[in-house]
């Protein structure tokens, strides 16, 4: 029996409960059961609105702008940044017991847990409480963001009195405008958030109200709207009300002992930057009409049979660390939410949700999140790179503002448009165009999807390449150099041929080239010639990549086995994150590493380097790498896998899986961190499995790690479904549904079928185990078994 004041999530396979009601953790919680489709993210707040940490309810794309700040301006600085608003939020449902309201700071709770269900897609909550004059009663809800229909969410809120009966009095609201304390420290930000939304339109009748806003600066227009079901035996008053923040059903009922009060509502959002008025008040009378005709067991029974298919392509299985096994599946299950729906909008660094990073998307959503969605949903991969496709005339622009042709595509926007005042992490920052790139490629070998490559992948992969044939330049040795630009690290900006972004620009070259060379009316389409194409081959083939004979590494950008070494050793645990503590400048000259940069080319280039010079590379960033960004881990994981620190991989991966659960970070409140728990995808199954699609061609060097006794996770190749099992004693491949495949284990190739397929591990000799920066080691992973 699970002890009643237990604080904190509970360990199961397939749920993340939190049991007992801890109101300093709501900000935490909040983020945690938070539920999306990629269009609609609901933070998981009490219905009751208040206790809570940081309301938010999203819509992708939506957002406000403002002025950037610059103490100095520059020519090519972006002139406007945007962040994601809080929309009129629909998941207030207050009640009040004999005119007390349930708040759960009064009175007592004395039975009060929630729990996220993967399987369903739902976030439930039961509570029994008592009020301060000792009225008791249960309260259950359940509520949903449909996976099925994009534009509805829907909650069932249920009151039974205990002990007598009781007047019970409901208000179930929409409320735009709701106050928020910011902790954005630019004032700019902050004013933008204060009351961003003017009132439009409001309407009331029956159970039914809409609200329609606009943005004060960005112009965009939205929508909600809320119906009602009411069951109850007998003698409900009801009383709706509109005003321009609000609109409000107020149901009174008197419920006898053993009675119940079951309330569902029906909510509705959608936005637009052209539609009218009554256009976008349509929409979302046309979704909640929708709502209202499946009924609250149809969208139950839709959400379950969305999310069984996902499990049956997607499910990663591990035995041996029941902690960890449920922090994959709860990566899995908000990397869906963040993209299922999202179709030609951006996939945010904290999806749906939380405001943090302003609602920006990065190149995390290429790099990290998009291979899970590349083999796991396909479709949802394909829109995340249509929305970038969308914001080529914008990308473009850039590149003209910068001097380049080609597209240039931003560090950070919402809309498109570059939203980085500091130009050095932001417009430097040019590897996301090949990052892109990179994600166009792997979606179009996993699928084949030969519209799309004629519609949208090729002229992100030419525009791509045009930028970098622009960007770089012939030395007078005839190498191709990329100067000045900023690789993943951001502890060393503005630095010449940063090995990451050169290894990548290099794949886009040839990508591009060959595109062309392939499909001559797709070149003629966009304008690209026999010479471009020539021209962007002989760069590939030219292209600088920095060696050092001496140490027999790689330098991560040329220069940068010369800076001095940080002092790590004198360097206090209360002094990380260093960007807050040290000035750019000095982290700018030392050899110290934010985040996997050289290493992560060792992972997504691997097949430009050696066995040999992999585990050189790894072993040299390894001890030089403080991991002050949450990007960092999950490669980390792959790449010590790969080279065969298997117990180091373990405490990577439960890094990266449980950054969230475990605030690592110390900032959930503000949101989930989507890239690191991709690399809880990333550290099992290119980590543990060994995965690579070097060329196209899927390729896998399972092992495993010494703490558990077997990982089994699935994909999706070209249509067909298969599953990898690893274990103690050997790999089991076998096809799920569609045709076999040819793979490659181990450099050995071999088909796989429906019939399983047994392969042998063989053993690998790592060496000495690699050292970390002084204190900066992971923590030892100890599984907490069952």
């Amino acid at each position: 029996m699970t002890d009643p004041l237990f604080r904190g999530y509970e360990v199961a396979p397939w749920e993340l409960r939190w049991r007992g009601m801890d109101v300093d953790a709501l900000q935490r919680t909040e983020s945690a059961f938070a539920l999306s489709n990629g269009h609609i993210g609901l933070r998981g707040t009490l219905e009751e609105a208040e206790p809570r940490g940081l309301p938010g309810t999203y819509l992708n794309g939506f957002y406000e702008q403002h002025d950037l700040p610059y103490a100095e301006a520059g020519y090519g600085y972006p002139e406007e940044g945007q962040t994601v608003v809080n929309v009129t939020d629909g998941k207030i449902i207050r009640l009040l017991v004999e005119d007390e309201p349930l708040d759960m700071r009064y009175g007592q709770a004395t039975d009060h847990d929630r729990v996220l269900d993967f399987r369903k897609g739902t976030l439930a909550r039961d509570t029994v409480w008592s009020s301060p004059t000792g009225r008791r009663v249960r309260v259950k809800t359940e509520r949903l963001v449909s996976f099925t229909q994009r534009s509805v969410a829907a909650i069932r809120y249920e009151v039974e009195p205990l002990d007598d009966e009781l007047q019970l009095v409901v208000q179930s609201d929409l409320l735009a405008n709701e106050p928020i304390e910011s902790d954005t420290r630019d004032p700019r930000v902050a004013a933008a958030l204060e009351s961003p939304l003017i009132a439009e339109f409001h309407h009331a009748e029956g159970y039914h109200a809409v609200l329609v806003h606009q943005t004060r600066q960005s112009g965009l227009r939205m929508a909600a709207a809320m119906d009602h079901k009411i069951d109850v035996t007998d003698g409900v008053r009801t009383h709706i009300q509109a005003e321009e923040d609000l609109a409000r059903l107020t149901v009174a009922v008197d419920v006898p002992k053993g009675g119940r009060l079951r309330i569902t509502k029906y909510l509705a959002y959608g936005w637009s930057a052209q539609r009218s008025l009554p256009a976008v008040r349509a929409q979302v009378e046309a979704a909640l009409a929708g709502a209202r005709q499946t009924g609250w067991k149809g969208l139950l029974a839709e959400q379950k049979e969305f999310l069984d298919d996902f499990w049956e392509t997607s499910d990663i299985e591990i035995e041996g660390d029941p902690e960890l096994q449920q922090a994959v599946r709860f990566a899995l299950f908000h990397l869906l939410q963040a993209g299922a729906r999202g179709e030609t909008r951006a996939l945010a660094g904290k999806g749906l949700t939380g405001p943090g990073y302003d609602g920006h998307a990065f190149w995390d959503t290429e790099t990290f999140v998009l291979p899970v969605l590349t083999y796991s949903m396909p479709d949802a991969a394909r829109d995340a790179l249509r929305w970038r496709h969308s914001t080529l005339d914008k990308a473009r622009e850039r590149a003209a503002q910068l001097g380049l042709r080609g597209a240039a595509f931003p560090w950070r926007s919402i809309n498109g448009a570059e939203c980085s005042a500091y130009w050095p992490a932001g417009t430097a920052a040019f590897h996301v165009s090949a990052d892109i790139s990179d994600a166009v490629v792997r979606y179009l070998n996993a699928t084949g999807d030969d519209e799309f490559m004629r519609t949208e992948g090729a002229e992100l992969l030419l525009e791509t390449a045009r930028m970098w044939l622009s960007l770089g330049h012939f030395d007078r040795r005839g190498r191709f150099r990329i100067d000045g630009v900023t690789g993943p690290d951001e502890y060393s900006a503005v630095a010449d041929n940063n090995v990451y972004t050169n290894l990548m620009a290099q794949r886009n070259l040839f990508y591009a080239a060959e595109i062309c060379g392939q499909h001559e009316d797709v070149a003629e389409a966009f304008g690209v010639d026999a010479d471009e194409v020539a021209l962007w081959r002989k760069a590939a083939e030219a292209m600088l990549i920095p060696y050092d004979e001496d140490l027999g590494v790689h330098p991560q950008s040329e220069g940068f086995l010369e800076h001095d070494e940080w002092d790590f050793e004198a360097t206090d645990a209360d002094f990380y994150p260093l960007l807050l503590n040290f000035p750019y400048f000095d982290l700018y000259r030392k050899q110290v590493v934010k985040q996997a940069d050289l290493v992560l080319a060792l992972h997504l280039c691997g097949d430009s380097f050696t066995p040999e010079q992999k585990a050189r590379d790894f072993a040299y960033y390894e001890a030089r790498t403080v991991r002050d960004s949450s990007l960092s881990a999950g490669t980390q994981a792959v790449m010590a896998a790969e080279v065969g620190h298997l117990e180091l991989a373990y405490d990577y991966l439960a890094e990266a899986a449980l950054t969230d659960l475990h605030d690592v970070h110390n900032n959930v409140r503000n949101g989930l961190h989507m890239a690191s728990l991709a690399g809880a995808w990333q550290g099992t199954v290119a980590g543990f499995g060994g995965l690579r699609d070097h060329g196209g061609r899927l390729t896998f060097a399972p092992r495993l790690p010494p703490q558990l006794q077997r990982i089994a996770f699935r994909l999706t190749f070209r249509g067909t479904r298969f599953q990898v099992e690893i274990d103690g004693e050997g790999v089991t491949y076998h096809v799920i549904t569609g045709d076999p495949l040819e793979l490659m284990h181990h450099g050995e190739t071999f088909t796989v079928t429906a019939e399983p397929v047994r392969l042998p591990i063989p053993p690998i000799d790592p060496g000495p185990a690699p050292v970390q920066p002084a204190g900066r080691a992971p923590v030892r992973r100890r599984p907490k078994h069952e």
